[in-house]
């Protein structure tokens, strides 16, 4: 019977970032800069959006003004509401109706 011996090979770990495997794709930045911008839209045209806040609240109105730390809730019926943007979980625009 014929042997051969081959020389072990120490185990190099693969370089770089290990969770590479996907290639091409970056994560998403986690602050895009354009809450300014779509909440300026939504004031000047006064469309209705729903904020789903923190405690699981939605209230719905129209955004009349919004800062570094808060938003002016605008509605019908009901009174207008300063709410701080760190007990908004989301802003949804709401669909246009005819």
């Amino acid at each position: 019977m014929f042997m051969c011996t081959i020389p072990a090979m120490p185990f190099r770990p693969p370089q770089g970032n290990p969770n590479s495997g996907k290639r091409g794709r970056t994560p998403p930045p986690e602050e895009t800069f354009e809450e300014a911008a779509f909440l300026k839209a939504l004031g000047e045209k006064q469309r209705m959006v729903s904020i789903k806040l923190m405690d699981g609240q939605t209230v719905r109105g129209w955004i009349e003004y919004y800062d570094k730390h808060m938003v002016r809730l605008t509605r019908e019926g009901a009174p207008n509401l300063f709410i701080f943007k760190h007990e908004i979980m989301y802003i949804a625009e709401e669909e246009k109706r005819n």
